[in-house]
């Protein structure tokens, strides 16, 4: 599944506006306009493509990605952008999608790969390594933000997609959910950072650890906020 991503079965000027979450409607569900645009061209098995972790300053970078099951796509009530719900909301719903869709994969790159890499390309990885997990293989891919130009299938990318598509909004709660139950695992191992709490991003009680003891193996050290601390050693 590798070479230059394949021209939109489609034409662009056959789409809704989507180019800002304030055309898509922040109230709005997500729909399956996209999906159902593929569809007619031929492409019946489309995956929705999302990350989680990008921007957090420990841990791995995780990717989803859902093909949703047309005949089933009313269990899936309720899945939206996962940073609008609540982790006891996204539990529930990580279990809906995972039982009513056709493929769900997983992905991630790990802390050693997002340093050697970068994020971008470490989110690439991830994605395309969700995108492999998928069985039945995808014949089409609709993609939060970031091109996947490895993978050699038709691909609809665009801003704020996990607020618009049914399947990138399941795939941003599949990798979300799937990245927080490991950084929870992960807080077992460090306890002092409070991982279980904030996943790795930067928050304060996180910034005030960093501060007190130093960045541990899990921190991605080509960051510039534990790129100021690596003079520390690890815990």
């Amino acid at each position: 599944m590798t070479g230059r991503s394949k021209a939109l079965p489609y034409t662009p000027d056959a789409l809704p506006p989507t180019p800002t979450r304030a055309r898509a409607g922040v109230e709005a569900p997500p729909h399956l306009d996209h999906e159902a645009r593929f569809w007619q061209a031929g492409c019946a098995l489309v995956a929705g493509v999302d990350e989680a972790g990008r921007g957090a300053w420990a841990g791995p970078v995780f990717a989803g990605a859902v093909i949703v099951d047309r005949a089933r796509v009313d269990r899936l009530s309720g899945v939206t952008d996962s940073k609008r719900l609540s982790p006891r909301q996204r539990s529930g719903l990580y279990e809906l999608i995972t039982a009513h869709s056709l493929a769900v994969g997983v992905g991630q790159a790990s802390v050693e790969e997002i340093d050697a890499l970068g994020i971008l390309p470490a989110t690439r990885l991830a994605m395309r390594r969700a995108v492999e997990a998928l069985s039945p293989r995808p014949q089409a891919l609709i993609v939060d933000a970031v091109r996947l130009p490895q993978i050699d299938l038709p691909q609809a990318v665009f801003n704020f997609a996990d607020s618009i598509s049914l399947s990138v909004a399941a795939a941003s709660i599949i990798a979300k959910v799937a990245r927080d139950r490991l950084m929870i695992e992960l807080d077992a191992q460090h306890p002092a950072y409070g991982f279980a709490r904030h996943k790795g991003y930067g928050t304060r009680i996180h910034q005030a650890a960093l501060q007190s003891i130093g960045p541990c193996a899990l921190h991605r050290r080509s960051f510039k906020p534990i790129n100021r601390l690596l003079a520390r050693p690890l815990l």
